[in-house]
């Protein structure tokens, strides 16, 4: 019999997916909203659609794998993941609400470890003990790293576009990135698709473990991907414009060109990631891509006080959404364990 307590984790870990897709659909789809490529509607549509496609090709989910390893097989427990849930869906919800663009990866394994580490504590241990630094230092590196690396590689994408249409018309010129901007933003959603659905996959694998529904060695159900999928692509089509508004345009102002340099930029930066299962922030990527065209232009063209702010958000992600779980987790033990 499947426990009442795990279908509640589930349930919550689905929900998280289906959040994760409205608060990161602006990652997809802000500069091609911003640009009037798509309309807005169009644009939901068109991410969710990538979304999906991306089931049918991460096959081997390399960052559920990292993901399901932050925390240590024995302070894991259905209590744990429901406690790092509640919390990464909280902060989710209240970055979102005020239209910060704050990273779902970094909520959901700053939740999971938090939670965790409250664990370790309950039953003496130290709270780091609980904690598997390798994927937690890698992940905490890529908060730095991965809008760096967005930042770096449309800037270089930029040089190349402008080298290769320097004689074209600008009016010919503008058309055709608005048709390449079609495929920048479907990339981008696609590699978005493949790197945050894995995720919460992750979750959901050690939580059936945890209950003793599958063993540890055991291949992950195939309905888990699917729900996942399923759930981050309908998630897409709710939209988030608070969060358009911002990825769109208080960072820099952004053209059809630039579109298609951030968003190539983007996908670039999380394809080669997620190939080496290391879940980064698709929110950081593309803020760092969208700033590298920004810098292209000249320095004073990037917004830098929106920028700083969101900086702020991303380094208090993972202490915050930790500090969080382990609350929620102490409220759990005291009143239900």
């Amino acid at each position: 019999m499947i426990p009442t307590l795990l279908v509640v984790v589930i349930i919550l870990a689905i929900g998280f997916d289906y959040i994760n897709g409205f608060h990161d659909a602006a990652n997809s789809i802000a500069t091609i909203v911003s640009t009037k490529v798509l309309t807005p509607f169009q644009a939901v549509l068109w991410a969710a659609l990538f979304n999906m496609v991306a089931y049918f090709v991460f096959t081997e989910h390399k960052v559920a794998n990292t993901i399901a390893k932050t925390v240590l097989e024995q302070f894991i427990t259905l209590e744990v993941i429901l406690a790092g849930l509640i919390a990464a869906i909280a902060w989710n919800l209240f970055t979102w609400w005020f239209g910060i663009p704050s990273s779902s990866s970094h909520t959901l394994i700053g939740g999971f470890a938090g939670a965790g580490m409250a664990k370790a504590v309950t039953v003496g241990s130290s709270a780091m003990s609980a904690i598997n630094l390798a994927p937690i230092l890698k992940t905490v590196a890529f908060i730095v790293l991965a809008p760096v690396i967005g930042m770096m590689v449309s800037v270089i994408i930029s040089i190349i576009i402008l080298h290769i249409s320097k004689n074209a018309r600008p009016s010919i010129a503008e058309k055709w990135f608005k048709r390449l901007q079609l495929i920048s933003s479907a990339a981008l959603s696609f590699t978005h698709g493949g790197n945050d659905a894995q995720k919460v996959m992750g979750i959901i694998y050690v939580a059936m473990i945890a209950a003793k529904v599958l063993k540890v060695d055991e291949t992950m159900p195939e309905w888990i991907p699917i729900s996942c999928y399923a759930a981050i692509s309908l998630g897409t089509m709710s939209g988030g414009w608070k969060i358009v508004k911002t990825m769109g345009t208080k960072i820099t102002k952004v053209n059809a060109f630039e579109g298609v340099a951030a968003e190539s930029a983007g996908a670039i930066t999380l394809g080669i990631t997620e190939y080496f299962g290391i879940p980064v922030s698709t929110t950081h990527t593309i803020t760092g891509s969208i700033v590298g065209v920004g810098l292209l232009k000249r320095v004073s063209a990037v917004r830098w006080g929106v920028t700083v702010s969101l900086l702020w958000a991303w380094v208090l992600t993972i202490p915050v959404s930790a500090t969080l779980a382990g609350i929620v987790y102490g409220i759990i033990y005291l009143f239900f364990l």
